[in-house]
């Protein structure tokens, strides 16, 4: 107990042990899902799917614990949903290149990634970013799990017409789903503690009884990882073929875990002054996560919006972030227990925690337009795009015209000029 008082300064963020396990506990359960997604995604590719979940497992215990004992940090780290899409169905698939190069292209753009960190650029760009997309972020972090949270429940589901509708709320995941939410609201305004975990927990139960999920144990022995681990191609990564596929990867972590951290961190009270040390050293530990994911064998890792999800749960420093460390690593052995938490349990705590998130949007200044609109296209471009990169993109650039063509261009910081720059660069010439 002293140890983790004097390491992770709980007094100080005003937590304790048990909260701080809580909130790892439900930052796991939320986010446990890619421990089978991403093999999944990834095996598409003709990737080893046993290899991909050893890697999947050991790289979010590695980079979630040097986010905990790095930065002290309550936020988690694995590989990124969008990201492993990308990397399987349009780099491998579509443009034909091998999963080994495409492996090599997450390793050279998370060297470039490392080196934006540790040179401070990456700080630069944070500090240029205006206060009404730091706004955005949030809102926007919290549209977009909204959405992941309905789509996972099958309230929300796609439609040719529409492209999304309503779902089928006779099924018992939409309806579990729904109940799970009203249950963690209520408890969390009757300041019940482990609100969210409770709910989650509820749900499971009751889907072993409507829900026809079922029991698969609770030992199994962990695959080899060597059919992927340091198989990356780094030469026919740096062909000229590739290299667009570099700088996507590239622009992609770069914003959308800097959109993740700085939506978190500031969630969890953390981006003020007196911390910004720990905030720059969660930068160098996400960026680390990259290339060394790419020599286990995964796609790019990145910071987990669901680190949201803990944080409301009352998770303040790497305590959090270390116990999602451990739950990791145990799901070597015990992946068939990690699988029984299904997907509409876990949506009613993203949904819960995107509802909070909202609030944020009484802090734009809505009477200044040339503030408020860029605010409003990043946060509704990030779930309408289905990604964090691609609202801050059309954002900046938003922000930079009307400036310029408002007459306001000297309140611009130099860093949006540039950033909207290289967006408007990747639209025009390389694409979305």
């Amino acid at each position: 107990m002293n140890w983790m008082e004097r390491v992770f300064k709980l007094s100080e963020h005003g937590t304790d042990v048990r909260t701080e396990l809580v909130a790892g506990l439900t930052t796991f359960l939320t986010m446990a899902y890619i421990i089978f997604v991403n093999p999944s995604i990834l095996g598409d590719a003709g990737m080893p799917k046993g290899a991909v979940f050893v890697a999947t497992c050991l790289i979010a215990a590695l980079g979630t614990t040097i986010m905990a004992l790095y930065a002290n940090y309550p936020i988690a780290l694995a590989p990124g949903m969008g990201l492993n899409a990308y990397f399987a169905y349009v780099v491998v698939l579509h443009m034909g290149f091998t999963w080994q190069a495409a492996l090599g292209a997450v390793f050279v753009s998370g060297c470039l990634f490392l080196l934006v960190t540790v040179f401070g650029l990456r700080e630069l760009i944070i500090k240029g970013i205006p206060q009404s997309i730091r706004i955005a972020i949030t809102v926007g972090i919290g549209l977009f799990l909204a959405l992941i949270a309905l789509k996972s429940a099958g309230i929300v589901a796609a439609s040719p017409a529409t492209y999304v509708t309503l779902g089928d709320l006779h099924k018992p995941e939409a309806i579990l789903a729904t109940l799970g939410f009203l249950i963690i609201v209520v408890l969390d305004r009757l300041k019940v503690p482990g609100a969210i975990l409770i709910g989650i927990v509820a749900v499971t139960v009751a889907s072993f009884f409507f829900a026809g999920n079922e029991f698969h144990g609770l030992v199994s022995a962990p695959p080899s990882i060597a059919p992927t681990f340091l198989q990356l191609d780094i030469k026919a990564a740096l062909t000229g073929g590739i290299l667009n596929v570099v700088l996507v990867f590239f622009l992609v972590e770069l914003f959308d875990a800097t959109g993740t951290l700085m939506g978190v961190a500031k969630r969890a009270g953390l981006l003020v002054p007196s911390r910004m040390q720990r905030f720059n050293r969660s930068l160098l530990a996400d960026s680390g996560a990259i290339f060394a994911g790419s020599l286990l064998g995964t796609s790019s890792t990145t910071a987990y919006v669901e680190s949201a999800a803990g944080v409301q749960a009352g998770g303040r420093t790497g305590l959090t972030a270390l116990t999602v460390a451990a739950l990791f690593l145990c799901c070597l052995f015990l992946s068939p227990l990690a699988g029984v938490v299904p997907a509409y349990a876990t949506a009613p705590a993203l949904f819960f925690v995107a509802c909070l998130m909202l609030r944020e949007l009484t802090e734009i200044e809505w009477d200044e337009t040339t503030e408020a609109i860029p605010a409003a296209v990043t946060a509704l471009l990030m779930p309408f795009t289905y990604s964090v990169a691609n609202g801050l993109a059309f954002g900046f650039i938003t922000y930079a015209v009307l400036k310029l063509f408002t007459g306001r261009s000297r309140e611009v910081h130099w860093m949006v000029w540039l950033i909207g720059g290289v967006f408007l660069f990747k639209f025009v010439y390389i694409g979305g």
